[in-house]
């Protein structure tokens, strides 16, 4: 389990085990952003992610000392980086107690560990934002950012409410106009982005 530091910003992702889906139907993509929000809010800013049949990536920040002790309710010493790993712990196996029972299926469904890679610079913010979004056009499901519904580009542009702290994305951008022209550069550097960032 990758050990997870308060106030380091991380792009988090995951696969299902070898050629399994984590999500089927669409179902499955809102229960597990509701089982992310409970789990991992508590801990963490979201402030991207995307949703992909057999994976996902987020980009978070995971929350200073005191507010995760409030909002877990922590009391006395307490070790952080393990409650940290507990909430992700607690997320994929009741996501996938419940996938497995939904479709008859036994056995784990995500890879172990799950990958956590440290941002350390702000330039690369807007970059891994930008590689999460494009992720369902590099793979083939979608031509088009408007057209994929499980990634938090629609929360930017479209939807009133979020669980996502888009003041601060758009603060790294300038403005949400800049945001949008960010995102519509040609994906050809997502290869290189690749490299970087995960699959």
């Amino acid at each position: 389990m990758p050990v997870l530091v308060t106030d380091k910003v991380y792009h988090i992702y995951n696969h299902a085990n070898g050629s399994e889906n984590l999500f089927r139907e669409d179902n499955n993509y809102i229960y597990f952003l509701s089982k992310w929000q409970k789990y991992i809010s508590p801990i963490a800013d979201s402030y991207a992610y995307c949703l992909m049949p057999n994976h996902f990536h987020f980009l978070i920040k995971v929350k200073d000392q005191e507010e995760i002790k409030q909002k877990l309710h922590l009391t006395g010493f307490e070790n952080l980086s393990g409650v940290i790993s507990k909430q992700f712990s607690n997320l994929f196996n009741s996501y996938a107690k419940a996938y497995n029972k939904r479709f008859n299926r036994r056995g784990s469904l995500f890879n172990r560990p799950f990958k956590a890679k440290e941002i350390t610079h702000d330039s690369y913010l807007s970059r891994i934002i930008f590689y999460i979004h494009h992720n369902p056009i590099h793979h083939g499901f979608t031509n088009s950012l408007d057209y994929w519904p499980h990634s938090s580009y629609q929360d930017f542009l479209y939807k009133e409410e979020s669980f996502l702290n888009r003041k601060a994305v758009i603060e790294w951008y300038g403005d949400l106009s800049s945001f949008k022209d960010f995102h519509e550069q040609p994906i050809g550097k997502l290869n290189k982005l690749e490299k970087e960032f995960g699959s």
